[in-house]
């Protein structure tokens, strides 16, 4: 009788503690890092998979023809299927997947339209692009709270959506490194 009571205990015990090796079903939240700011959400399509969209203000970089350097906020419009690879491993050591830590690989859709930026400097000529771009990035959370840090990096290309001195696109290039807060 000890033994079955025991063997009960230690079942109750595995399944308390057990994480489904799955992304969550949505999750919303606001990141910043040095390259600007952005509010968050991430919709699972399936176990390893996840659709992350995010509205946000993008730092970009203007020189003028006086060689002064100035920075700028745009807005910009993503979407980004996500693949979580390694959900199945951080589960098996032991590991957090709570909002989606994991490595993961992703195709990015930029979308920067010429609505409006924020600048000190006036007339800055602000070119509409799409840019897509596959990069790989990790997810992790901050201890056991909803505070996590995310980093990656990617070389797509650019498409611009109105005429740029007759030139079509060019490369670009996702670098980030963001602290965010998961709600």
């Amino acid at each position: 009788m000890k033994r079955i009571i025991i063997a009960i205990i230690l079942l109750f015990n595995l399944v308390g503690n057990a994480q489904d090796n799955s992304v969550e079903k949505n999750i919303f939240g606001i990141q910043t890092g040095l390259f600007g700011a952005w509010i968050t959400n991430e919709t699972r399509l399936a176990n390893k998979f996840s659709l992350r969209s995010e509205v946000g203000m993008d730092l970009g970089l203007v020189v003028d023809y006086g060689d002064d350097v100035t920075s700028l906020f745009i807005p910009t419009i993503r979407m980004e299927p996500r693949w979580h690879y390694n959900l199945d491993k951080r589960v098996e050591k032991g590991r957090s997947i709570k909002n989606n830590s994991s490595n993961f690989l992703a195709l990015n859709f930029i979308y920067s339209p010429d609505w409006f930026y924020i600048s000190k400097m006036d007339n800055i000529n602000v070119i509409s692009t799409l840019s897509i771009i596959p990069k790989w990035a990790i997810k992790r959370n901050i201890g056991n709270s909803n505070f996590n840090y995310e980093a990656g990096f990617g070389i797509g290309y650019a498409v611009y959506l109105e005429d740029y001195l007759g030139d079509n696109g060019s490369t670009a290039v996702d670098l980030h490194a963001r602290i965010g807060y998961t709600f």
